[in-house]
């Protein structure tokens, strides 16, 4: 009753605009909100501050550093529970693949925050709240601001829900996505040359490269990799060159 009435008279001064984000994240969380505040910054891209003369704080950045640490700890709650039997590599692999940035950035749209996350002016319609590393920053952020306002009991409840709804963490426990490793072990037991990644084609500007790789084993070129970053590129080579060789 009380966090309700706290939540009431928190929200009475927000404009339309800020009550529909924290109308939104309390369906999210199924807790009322006590201070918008943080779920506010969660939702805001560093590129308004500067237009609106905010602090360097009032982005979602603070709150992504703190929501990394929680949801790491939480996860691995998760993974102590799941697998008791299984050792300390296996659950610090599979806790990688659930906190990585495709996960998370996946786990965002889910939810739905792509709607509310606030950009500046002079950056809408460049698409920069779609970008995964955008959007893992903002889940993660969520995940921080729920913990400031709400304690660790409710962030877990809400953690727990999102991965039991949208991820099958046994599934992803006997998923291979690091094809770059595979790949070294299968050339390795084949005896052929250690694959050379190489860089076939960069465009875009500094801040938003596209890469363009390819694998060389031996003399000869294997897979093609395209995305955003050399790992991702690299990777998406390695999984098709493993699809060719095999």
């Amino acid at each position: 009753m009380i966090g309700r009435i706290q939540s009431y008279f928190a929200k009475r001064s927000l404009d339309e605009d800020s009550k529909l984000k924290i109308e939104f994240v309390e369906r999210l969380i199924g807790e009322p909100v006590r201070k918008p505040i943080y779920f506010l910054r969660a939702l805001r891209h560093r590129s308004r501050l500067i237009e609106d003369g905010m602090k360097e704080v009032e982005s979602y950045e603070q709150l992504e550093f703190l929501g990394d640490a929680v949801l790491d700890l939480i996860v691995t709650e998760i993974l102590f529970e799941l697998f008791p039997d299984q050792n300390e590599g296996f659950m610090t692999k599979l806790r990688s693949k659930l906190v990585k940035e495709d996960t998370l950035a996946s786990l965002s749209r889910e939810l739905g925050l792509t709607d509310y996350i606030e950009v500046g002016t002079r950056v809408k319609g460049q698409g920069i709240e779609l970008k995964n590393s955008v959007l893992c920053d903002i889940f993660e952020a969520i995940v921080g601001a729920v913990y400031k306002d709400l304690g660790i009991g409710i962030t877990q409840k809400f953690v727990r829900n999102v991965y039991n709804k949208h991820i099958d963490i046994n599934d992803v426990s006997v998923t291979q996505d690091n094809y770059k490793s595979i790949l070294l072990e299968f050339t390795q037991a084949k005896k052929m040359s250690v694959p050379e990644y190489v860089i076939i084609k960069e465009s875009g500007p500094d801040h938003d490269k596209t890469f363009e790789i390819t694998v060389k084993i031996g003399e000869n070129l294997h897979g093609y990799g395209k995305a955003k970053n050399k790992k991702k590129a690299e990777q998406a080579a390695a999984r098709e060159a493993l699809s060719e060789l095999s």
